[in-house]
């Protein structure tokens, strides 16, 4: 449960207060929990779908869109937006590319891409509510957060005293497998194997090109896969 309760206060905003040492065991064990993160994240906005099922599609996915951002506080989409700007202001430079993502401030490309995929995931969360289903909402936060298992166990970590340092130090690597895997088959059971192919894609691209960029991945690189891993799969759900 300590484990859950650190998943719990890293990934989202839920209230949680729970106290633990940089190295502690309990850091990696955590990351097995990501994947139940996702699924509990998925479960709290499938209650306002449900409270208000019957209202307009757009309005439902808007609400329901506005209530998965608050929930993560942005934090992947933080990820996102800097990974745009090193991608394009890096110019493949590894150190100008690091430095950029350090900045606070977004630049235009970041904010492009920041409104392409929530309107991506409006869309299909529109055309969800239209035909009345929940599953590709509650399964794409799970596999969002298992895509970053699946970086932590094959992609070196670059940045020196980031805050992934410490989880991956204390990650137990056989577990996660099996955490990955099981994350992988509950979303073929749910969504089909086509979504599933579509996220390993945008996790293959995601890990290629932080791979020729950066030699490796940074935090920013986790929450950008998240993003784009829950807006493929979303979108591969809901394509006819």
């Amino acid at each position: 449960m300590d484990a859950f309760l650190v998943a719990l206060q890293f990934l989202t905003r839920i209230p949680v207060s729970y106290r633990y040492d940089t190295g502690a065991p309990v850091l990696g064990r955590s990351v097995l929990y990501y994947p139940a993160v996702g699924m509990l994240l998925g479960i709290l906005m499938g209650l306002p779908a449900m409270l208000f099922a019957g209202s307009s599609p757009m309005l439902l996915a808007a609400i329901v869109l506005a209530i998965w951002v608050l929930l993560t506080g942005g934090l992947h989409l933080d990820g996102l937006a800097d990974c745009a700007d090193a991608w394009v202001g890096g110019h493949g430079d590894k150190q100008r590319s690091l430095q950029i993502m350090k900045d606070p401030a977004s630049g235009p490309i970041a904010v492009s891409v920041l409104i392409l995929v929530l309107m991506l995931k409006f869309a299909a969360l529109t055309a969800m509510f239209e035909q009345s289903r929940l599953a590709p909402m509650l399964i794409a936060p799970v596999l969002g957060r298992a895509v970053i298992l699946g970086l932590m166990l094959t992609t070196d970590y670059v940045r020196p005293q980031g805050l992934a340092e410490a989880l991956l130090q204390q990650l137990p690597r056989s577990k996660a497998n099996w955490a990955f895997v099981t994350s992988v088959l509950i979303a073929i059971v749910f969504l089909g194997l086509p979504a599933v192919l579509l996220a390993g894609g945008v996790l293959f691209w995601v890990r290629q090109s932080a791979m020729s960029r950066l030699g490796g991945v940074t935090g920013d690189v986790y929450g950008a896969a998240v993003e784009l891993t829950e807006a493929a799969v979303l979108v591969a759900a809901m394509l006819p």
